[in-house]
Protein backbone atom coordinates (compact mmCIF):
# COMPACT_ATOMS: atom_id res chain seq x y z
CA UNK A 1 0.00 0.00 0.00
CA UNK A 2 1.49 3.42 -1.35
CA UNK A 3 0.77 6.34 1.15
CA UNK A 4 -1.08 9.02 -0.69
CA UNK A 5 -1.56 12.75 0.59
CA UNK A 6 -4.73 13.45 1.05
CA UNK A 7 -5.50 17.09 1.63
CA UNK A 8 -3.22 18.02 4.98
CA UNK A 9 -2.40 14.29 5.94
CA UNK A 10 -0.43 11.30 4.48
CA UNK A 11 -2.39 8.35 4.42
CA UNK A 12 -1.69 4.85 4.44
CA UNK A 13 -0.94 1.48 6.57
CA UNK A 14 1.84 3.49 8.82
CA UNK A 15 -0.41 6.48 9.31
CA UNK A 16 -3.52 7.44 11.01
CA UNK A 17 -6.62 6.74 9.89
CA UNK A 18 -8.36 9.52 7.83
CA UNK A 19 -11.94 10.26 8.90
CA UNK A 20 -14.45 11.97 6.47
CA UNK A 21 -17.72 13.72 7.54
CA UNK A 22 -20.34 13.22 4.76
CA UNK A 23 -22.61 16.50 5.50
CA UNK A 24 -24.10 15.66 2.05
CA UNK A 25 -27.84 16.59 2.51
CA UNK A 26 -27.67 17.84 6.10
CA UNK A 27 -27.55 21.30 5.60
CA UNK A 28 -30.83 21.25 5.29
CA UNK A 29 -30.61 23.91 2.54
CA UNK A 30 -29.36 26.52 5.04
CA UNK A 31 -25.65 27.84 4.54
CA UNK A 32 -25.12 28.65 8.30
CA UNK A 33 -26.32 25.30 9.63
CA UNK A 34 -23.65 24.04 7.04
CA UNK A 35 -21.23 26.09 8.87
CA UNK A 36 -21.80 25.03 11.85
CA UNK A 37 -21.92 20.81 11.12
CA UNK A 38 -18.29 21.85 9.39
CA UNK A 39 -17.48 23.17 12.93
CA UNK A 40 -18.93 20.55 15.34
CA UNK A 41 -16.78 17.50 13.12
CA UNK A 42 -14.10 19.35 12.91
CA UNK A 43 -14.54 19.70 16.80
CA UNK A 44 -15.29 15.86 16.83
CA UNK A 45 -12.02 14.67 15.05
CA UNK A 46 -12.95 14.93 11.44
CA UNK A 47 -10.07 14.93 9.04
CA UNK A 48 -12.69 16.43 6.32
CA UNK A 49 -15.85 17.67 5.31
CA UNK A 50 -17.65 16.59 2.16
CA UNK A 51 -20.75 17.45 0.72
CA UNK A 52 -22.61 16.43 -2.54
CA UNK A 53 -22.97 18.38 -5.19
CA UNK A 54 -25.65 16.92 -7.57
CA UNK A 55 -28.49 18.69 -9.49
CA UNK A 56 -31.73 17.12 -9.34
CA UNK A 57 -32.35 16.82 -13.55
CA UNK A 58 -28.71 15.95 -13.65
CA UNK A 59 -28.70 13.14 -11.47
CA UNK A 60 -32.44 11.55 -11.39
CA UNK A 61 -35.20 11.05 -13.98
CA UNK A 62 -38.17 12.37 -12.85
CA UNK A 63 -40.25 10.33 -14.84
CA UNK A 64 -38.26 6.95 -14.38
CA UNK A 65 -38.91 7.39 -10.63
CA UNK A 66 -42.32 7.76 -11.60
CA UNK A 67 -42.26 4.19 -13.70
CA UNK A 68 -40.96 2.23 -11.29
CA UNK A 69 -44.57 2.77 -9.13
CA UNK A 70 -43.18 2.80 -5.94
CA UNK A 71 -40.20 4.74 -4.30
CA UNK A 72 -38.30 1.78 -2.88
CA UNK A 73 -34.93 0.46 -0.03
CA UNK A 74 -34.45 3.52 1.80
CA UNK A 75 -36.44 5.56 -0.20
CA UNK A 76 -39.99 4.46 0.67
CA UNK A 77 -39.85 6.40 4.18
CA UNK A 78 -39.68 9.85 2.02
CA UNK A 79 -42.70 11.72 1.80
CA UNK A 80 -42.20 13.25 -1.17
CA UNK A 81 -41.36 12.48 -4.92
CA UNK A 82 -37.46 11.33 -5.76
CA UNK A 83 -36.93 14.11 -7.93
CA UNK A 84 -38.35 16.71 -4.83
CA UNK A 85 -35.95 15.38 -2.79
CA UNK A 86 -33.08 15.51 -4.65
CA UNK A 87 -34.69 19.26 -5.89
CA UNK A 88 -34.91 19.78 -1.78
CA UNK A 89 -31.34 18.67 -0.61
CA UNK A 90 -29.51 20.63 -3.84
CA UNK A 91 -26.38 22.43 -2.54
CA UNK A 92 -26.27 25.60 -3.94
CA UNK A 93 -23.07 26.13 -5.85
CA UNK A 94 -22.26 29.79 -4.41
CA UNK A 95 -21.70 28.15 -0.88
CA UNK A 96 -18.35 26.20 -2.19
CA UNK A 97 -15.77 28.85 -1.90
CA UNK A 98 -18.11 29.60 1.83
CA UNK A 99 -17.65 25.96 2.59
CA UNK A 100 -14.28 25.94 1.58
CA UNK A 101 -13.16 28.73 4.07
CA UNK A 102 -14.94 27.46 7.12
CA UNK A 103 -13.46 24.00 6.59
CA UNK A 104 -9.98 25.73 6.31
CA UNK A 105 -11.08 27.76 9.40
CA UNK A 106 -10.96 25.01 11.31
CA UNK A 107 -8.13 23.03 10.29
CA UNK A 108 -9.91 20.51 8.08
CA UNK A 109 -10.18 19.38 4.15
CA UNK A 110 -13.03 20.40 2.20
CA UNK A 111 -13.84 18.29 -0.58
CA UNK A 112 -17.31 17.09 -2.30
CA UNK A 113 -18.69 14.25 -4.61
CA UNK A 114 -19.63 15.61 -7.94
CA UNK A 115 -22.71 13.97 -9.66
CA UNK A 116 -22.30 15.56 -13.01
CA UNK A 117 -19.48 16.27 -15.47
CA UNK A 118 -20.04 20.21 -14.74
CA UNK A 119 -19.83 20.04 -11.21
CA UNK A 120 -16.31 18.45 -11.12
CA UNK A 121 -15.31 21.72 -13.31
CA UNK A 122 -16.66 23.61 -10.74
CA UNK A 123 -15.05 22.13 -7.52
CA UNK A 124 -12.08 21.40 -9.34
CA UNK A 125 -10.34 25.09 -8.21
CA UNK A 126 -11.40 24.82 -4.62
CA UNK A 127 -10.34 20.57 -3.90
CA UNK A 128 -7.66 18.92 -3.47
CA UNK A 129 -9.33 15.37 -3.55
CA UNK A 130 -12.98 13.83 -5.10
CA UNK A 131 -15.21 11.43 -4.23
CA UNK A 132 -16.96 9.33 -6.27
CA UNK A 133 -20.36 7.81 -5.08
CA UNK A 134 -21.11 4.29 -5.79
CA UNK A 135 -23.60 4.96 -8.35
CA UNK A 136 -21.34 6.70 -10.72
CA UNK A 137 -18.86 3.39 -10.90
CA UNK A 138 -20.79 2.45 -13.64
CA UNK A 139 -20.48 5.51 -15.73
CA UNK A 140 -16.74 5.79 -17.74
CA UNK A 141 -17.26 9.60 -18.45
CA UNK A 142 -17.20 10.67 -14.88
CA UNK A 143 -14.47 8.27 -13.74
CA UNK A 144 -12.54 9.68 -16.35
CA UNK A 145 -13.60 13.32 -15.93
CA UNK A 146 -12.35 13.20 -12.50
CA UNK A 147 -9.30 10.80 -12.20
CA UNK A 148 -8.00 13.22 -15.40
CA UNK A 149 -7.65 16.26 -12.24
CA UNK A 150 -5.00 14.50 -11.44
CA UNK A 151 -6.16 15.02 -7.63
CA UNK A 152 -6.57 11.60 -5.06
CA UNK A 153 -9.91 9.72 -5.84
CA UNK A 154 -12.03 8.13 -3.26
CA UNK A 155 -14.18 5.47 -4.92
CA UNK A 156 -17.30 4.16 -3.24
CA UNK A 157 -18.43 0.31 -4.33
CA UNK A 158 -21.32 0.02 -2.78
CA UNK A 159 -23.68 -2.65 -4.77
CA UNK A 160 -21.09 -3.38 -7.16
CA UNK A 161 -19.81 -6.65 -8.74
CA UNK A 162 -16.01 -7.55 -8.54
CA UNK A 163 -16.29 -7.19 -12.49
CA UNK A 164 -16.96 -3.70 -12.22
CA UNK A 165 -14.82 -2.82 -9.20
CA UNK A 166 -12.47 -4.15 -11.11
CA UNK A 167 -13.30 -1.92 -14.64
CA UNK A 168 -13.59 1.05 -12.54
CA UNK A 169 -10.35 1.00 -10.61
CA UNK A 170 -8.59 0.50 -14.05
CA UNK A 171 -10.14 3.38 -15.33
CA UNK A 172 -9.00 5.42 -12.97
CA UNK A 173 -5.69 3.91 -12.34
CA UNK A 174 -4.45 4.25 -16.37
CA UNK A 175 -4.99 8.05 -15.80
CA UNK A 176 -4.03 8.76 -12.20
CA UNK A 177 -2.64 6.50 -9.72
CA UNK A 178 -3.86 8.24 -7.01
CA UNK A 179 -7.20 5.68 -5.41
CA UNK A 180 -8.71 5.27 -2.42
CA UNK A 181 -10.75 2.10 -2.81
CA UNK A 182 -13.66 1.53 -0.80
CA UNK A 183 -15.79 -1.02 0.39
CA UNK A 184 -19.45 -0.10 1.04
CA UNK A 185 -22.98 -0.98 0.99
CA UNK A 186 -25.49 1.45 -0.01
CA UNK A 187 -28.37 0.27 2.09
CA UNK A 188 -28.88 3.29 4.10
CA UNK A 189 -31.37 2.53 6.45
CA UNK A 190 -29.27 2.63 9.31
CA UNK A 191 -30.20 -1.52 10.73
CA UNK A 192 -28.70 -3.47 12.14
CA UNK A 193 -29.19 -6.37 9.58
CA UNK A 194 -26.90 -4.13 7.44
CA UNK A 195 -23.86 -5.78 9.70
CA UNK A 196 -24.69 -9.34 8.02
CA UNK A 197 -24.01 -7.32 3.91
CA UNK A 198 -21.20 -5.03 4.57
CA UNK A 199 -18.76 -8.39 4.17
CA UNK A 200 -15.41 -6.19 5.52
CA UNK A 201 -13.30 -9.16 4.45
CA UNK A 202 -13.63 -7.92 0.99
CA UNK A 203 -11.34 -5.81 1.72
CA UNK A 204 -9.17 -8.47 1.65
CA UNK A 205 -9.62 -8.90 -1.83
CA UNK A 206 -9.36 -5.35 -2.71
CA UNK A 207 -5.86 -5.79 -0.99
CA UNK A 208 -5.19 -8.66 -2.79
CA UNK A 209 -5.98 -7.50 -6.64
CA UNK A 210 -4.87 -4.45 -5.88
CA UNK A 211 -1.23 -4.13 -3.85
CA UNK A 212 -1.01 -0.54 -4.42
CA UNK A 213 -3.59 0.75 -3.38
CA UNK A 214 -5.19 3.13 -0.58
CA UNK A 215 -8.58 0.92 1.50
CA UNK A 216 -11.57 2.64 3.00
CA UNK A 217 -14.96 2.45 4.07
CA UNK A 218 -18.01 4.36 3.75
CA UNK A 219 -20.24 2.99 5.87
CA UNK A 220 -23.65 3.32 6.92
CA UNK A 221 -23.78 0.52 9.98
CA UNK A 222 -24.63 1.97 13.40
CA UNK A 223 -22.30 2.14 16.28
CA UNK A 224 -18.09 1.63 15.69
CA UNK A 225 -18.16 -1.92 15.04
CA UNK A 226 -17.51 -2.00 11.29
CA UNK A 227 -14.99 0.86 11.52
CA UNK A 228 -13.18 -1.31 13.89
CA UNK A 229 -13.08 -4.23 12.18
CA UNK A 230 -12.25 -2.08 8.83
CA UNK A 231 -9.41 -0.51 10.40
CA UNK A 232 -8.21 -3.81 11.32
CA UNK A 233 -8.35 -5.49 7.83
CA UNK A 234 -6.20 -2.27 6.67
CA UNK A 235 -8.95 0.21 5.77
CA UNK A 236 -7.09 3.50 6.63
CA UNK A 237 -9.97 6.03 5.02
CA UNK A 238 -13.49 6.22 6.96
CA UNK A 239 -16.64 8.01 5.46
CA UNK A 240 -19.69 7.87 7.83
CA UNK A 241 -22.27 10.58 7.24
CA UNK A 242 -22.77 13.57 10.11
CA UNK A 243 -25.43 15.56 11.65
CA UNK A 244 -26.17 16.79 14.95
CA UNK A 245 -29.67 15.64 15.24
CA UNK A 246 -30.77 12.18 13.58
CA UNK A 247 -34.59 13.07 14.53
CA UNK A 248 -34.58 16.08 12.14
CA UNK A 249 -36.67 15.86 8.79
CA UNK A 250 -34.23 15.12 5.40
CA UNK A 251 -32.98 11.97 3.73
CA UNK A 252 -29.68 11.61 5.07
CA UNK A 253 -30.03 12.50 9.26
CA UNK A 254 -31.66 8.88 10.63
CA UNK A 255 -28.76 7.38 9.72
CA UNK A 256 -25.87 9.87 10.69
CA UNK A 257 -23.43 9.93 13.39
CA UNK A 258 -24.10 12.57 15.91
CA UNK A 259 -20.76 14.49 17.38
CA UNK A 260 -20.14 12.67 20.38
CA UNK A 261 -20.83 9.19 18.65
CA UNK A 262 -18.33 10.73 16.31
CA UNK A 263 -15.38 11.43 18.99
CA UNK A 264 -16.29 7.91 20.48
CA UNK A 265 -15.26 6.44 16.92
CA UNK A 266 -12.57 8.50 16.58
CA UNK A 267 -10.99 7.74 19.76
CA UNK A 268 -11.47 4.38 19.41
CA UNK A 269 -9.97 3.79 16.47
CA UNK A 270 -6.82 5.60 17.61
CA UNK A 271 -6.63 3.01 20.36
CA UNK A 272 -6.95 0.35 17.84
CA UNK A 273 -4.23 1.78 15.71
CA UNK A 274 -1.98 2.01 18.77
CA UNK A 275 -2.90 -1.60 19.56
CA UNK A 276 -2.13 -2.78 15.98
CA UNK A 277 0.93 -2.35 15.91
CA UNK A 278 4.18 -4.05 14.49
CA UNK A 279 4.06 -8.02 13.35
CA UNK A 280 7.24 -8.56 15.27
CA UNK A 281 6.54 -10.71 17.95
CA UNK A 282 9.04 -9.58 20.71
CA UNK A 283 9.28 -9.29 24.83
CA UNK A 284 7.86 -5.57 24.74
CA UNK A 285 9.21 -3.02 27.01
CA UNK A 286 6.20 -2.65 29.46
CA UNK A 287 6.58 -6.58 29.96
CA UNK A 288 9.85 -7.08 30.68
CA UNK A 289 9.37 -7.33 34.66
CA UNK A 290 6.57 -9.72 33.87
CA UNK A 291 8.93 -12.09 32.19
CA UNK A 292 10.83 -12.35 36.15
CA UNK A 293 7.57 -12.56 37.61
CA UNK A 294 5.39 -14.80 35.79
CA UNK A 295 7.89 -17.35 34.16
CA UNK A 296 9.52 -20.57 36.15
CA UNK A 297 12.74 -21.51 37.01
CA UNK A 298 14.34 -24.68 38.28
CA UNK A 299 14.43 -24.14 42.16
CA UNK A 300 15.43 -26.07 45.00
CA UNK A 301 12.96 -28.85 46.03
CA UNK A 302 15.18 -29.57 49.23
CA UNK A 303 18.37 -28.35 50.91
CA UNK A 304 21.19 -29.46 48.57
CA UNK A 305 24.50 -29.31 49.21
CA UNK A 306 28.40 -28.77 46.98
CA UNK A 307 28.50 -32.44 45.38
CA UNK A 308 25.06 -33.11 45.31
CA UNK A 309 24.55 -34.81 41.30
CA UNK A 310 21.35 -33.52 40.75
CA UNK A 311 18.44 -35.50 40.14
CA UNK A 312 14.76 -34.72 38.55
CA UNK A 313 12.71 -34.87 41.92
CA UNK A 314 15.47 -32.46 43.59
CA UNK A 315 14.29 -29.74 41.23
CA UNK A 316 10.65 -27.96 40.95
CA UNK A 317 9.46 -25.01 38.79
CA UNK A 318 8.22 -21.72 40.40
CA UNK A 319 7.97 -18.51 39.72
CA UNK A 320 9.75 -16.01 40.13
CA UNK A 321 12.69 -16.40 37.33
CA UNK A 322 15.78 -14.17 37.17
CA UNK A 323 17.44 -13.36 34.47
CA UNK A 324 20.43 -15.66 35.31
CA UNK A 325 18.49 -18.50 36.39
CA UNK A 326 18.10 -22.18 34.78
CA UNK A 327 14.65 -22.88 32.75
CA UNK A 328 12.22 -25.38 33.20
CA UNK A 329 13.19 -26.34 29.35
CA UNK A 330 17.32 -27.11 30.31
CA UNK A 331 15.89 -29.89 32.73
CA UNK A 332 17.49 -32.07 30.81
CA UNK A 333 20.91 -30.54 30.72
CA UNK A 334 20.92 -29.76 34.58
CA UNK A 335 20.37 -33.52 35.56
CA UNK A 336 23.44 -35.56 36.46
CA UNK A 337 25.84 -32.36 36.88
CA UNK A 338 27.18 -31.86 40.35
CA UNK A 339 26.11 -29.04 42.31
CA UNK A 340 29.56 -26.82 43.42
CA UNK A 341 27.69 -24.28 45.98
CA UNK A 342 24.91 -24.90 48.58
CA UNK A 343 21.57 -24.59 47.15
CA UNK A 344 18.90 -24.13 50.48
CA UNK A 345 15.55 -25.25 49.55
CA UNK A 346 13.33 -22.68 47.63
CA UNK A 347 16.99 -20.81 46.11
CA UNK A 348 17.10 -20.61 41.98
CA UNK A 349 19.22 -22.32 39.94
CA UNK A 350 22.30 -20.68 38.26
CA UNK A 351 24.61 -22.61 35.74
CA UNK A 352 27.49 -21.03 37.51
CA UNK A 353 26.23 -23.51 40.32
CA UNK A 354 27.42 -26.75 38.22
CA UNK A 355 30.39 -28.45 37.47
CA UNK A 356 31.46 -27.92 33.27
CA UNK A 357 29.17 -25.23 33.29
CA UNK A 358 28.77 -23.94 29.71
CA UNK A 359 27.85 -20.90 28.74
CA UNK A 360 23.48 -20.49 28.01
Amino acid sequence: MTPLKLGRKIVGLEHPTYFVADISANHDGDLERAKLLIRLCAEAGANAAKFQNFRAAKIVSDRGFQALGQQLSHQSKWKNSVFQVYQAAALPWEWTPILKQECHACGIDYFSAPYDLEAVDMLDPFVELFKIGSGDITWPEMLRTIAARQKPVLLATGASEISEVQRAVEEVLKINPQLVLMQCNTNYTGSAESFRHIHLRVLETYRAMFPGVILGLSDHTPGHATVLGAVALGARVIEKHFTDDNRREGPDHPFSMTPQAWRDMVDRTRELESAIGSPLKTVEENERETVVLQRRCLRAAVNLGPGTILRPEMLEALRPAPSDAVMPFDLPQVVGRTLIHDLPAGEYLRWTMLTDAEVH
